[in-house]
């Protein structure tokens, strides 16, 4: 059982980047996965810059920030290491591993960004209004 349901997930998650893929062997589709995540992680970079500049001179927020980064990050790795176990070994293997990078990634970055839009006054969030 476990075998039948590992394997529709596989091609499901094949055959959602496979629309998007030029290239439609796994050799392409590791290749765009690995791409889409790059991407991913540039906009992260772009928020969490964004952030960093708006707390200039609040040392103390700066730190908790790079720290909470930091830990995000591991974490990032540590999920997508689980999620791509099953596929270990295999020629999907990148490409699975990519995707759940892509998307934990895309989650943090929506994160950041709330963190972009506090108004003026909101004790609950930790970056000033811009």
């Amino acid at each position: 059982m476990r075998l039948t349901s590992l394997a529709f997930a596989l091609l499901s998650v094949a055959s959602a980047a496979a629309g998007d893929c030029p290239d439609q062997t796994q050799t392409g589709l590791n290749q765009c996965a690995a791409e889409a995540h790059k991407k991913a992680d540039e906009e992260l970079n772009r928020a969490y810059k964004k952030i960093v500049e708006r707390l200039k001179g609040e040392e103390t927020a700066r730190a908790l920030l790079a720290d909470a980064q930091k830990k995000w990050i591991a974490f990032r790795e540590a999920e997508c290491a689980f999620q791509g176990s099953a596929s270990v070994g295999g020629s999907i293997h990148p490409m699975i591993v990519s995707e759940c990078l892509e998307s934990v990634t895309a989650r943090r970055t929506k994160e950041l960004r709330y963190y972009l839009k506090c108004e003026e006054g909101d004790l609950s969030c930790p970056v000033p209004a811009d």
